[in-house]
């Protein structure tokens, strides 16, 4: 089964689960979309009211501002893949609770274990306590965290949510400097990688 597949089961899955908070009032599940086989995901917050309505993360005018910070760094949005912490809209759009966040968490652990991606951008502060909690948005911004995840190392870059940027020029400017930072980013990664393979590949030989 290739990530296509699984990812299609998963969001099957997923919908069928009647155990998930945040359904009866919802209209539609807003699982992700994208690339299954990218080298970045973008986790977000939770759907609005346009995402509610197309079954599809990010497409109001968070999303627009996200397919502008895209294009920006030469990257289209369907080669990246795209989803939240929760998968059904709150209620007026309120904030995730924990439990809520806590019970779509299988769903994005399992999402993120198919596509294996090289980064991990958290969108706002929901989605960067996953990976970071305990500290600030503000503070942490546009810096990569390398971390160890499910037993595998992670590179995770902290941003603002694209809303925030929306509501403030100041931000909507830093998001514009931290995202033009990711291909650099993903370079030392894949720069890494190489090397780390050479060198395997030169022990080996040895042997």
């Amino acid at each position: 089964m290739n990530n296509s597949e699984s990812l299609e089961e998963l969001k099957k899955k997923a919908a069928a689960d009647d155990s998930l908070p945040l359904k009866k009032g919802a209209t539609n599940l807003v699982f992700g979309v994208g690339n299954p086989n990218a080298e970045i995901i973008f986790i977000g917050e939770g759907p609005g009211y346009w995402e509610d309505i197309k079954g599809e993360p990010f497409v109001g005018n968070a999303g627009a501002l996200l397919n502008q910070l895209l294009s920006l760094i030469k990257v289209e949005r369907r080669d990246v893949y795209i989803t939240n912490v929760v998968m059904y809209r709150p209620p007026n759009n309120r904030d995730p609770e924990p439990a809520e966040i806590k019970a779509f968490e299988p769903y994005l652990n399992k999402m993120i274990e198919i596509i294996n991606p090289k980064i991990i951008v958290t969108l706002g502060r929901f989605s960067m306590a996953k990976f970071l909690p305990n500290v600030f948005v503000s503070g942490v911004h546009g810096q990569p965290q390398e971390l160890d995840w499910e037993g595998k190392s992670i590179t995770v870059i902290p941003m603002y949510h694209p809303a925030a940027g929306l509501r403030s020029l100041e931000i909507k400017e830093k998001l514009k400097i931290d995202f033009q930072k990711i291909p650099e980013i993903l370079k030392g990664i894949k720069l890494r990688k190489d090397v780390r393979i050479n060198k395997e590949a030169d022990q080996k030989k040895l042997f």
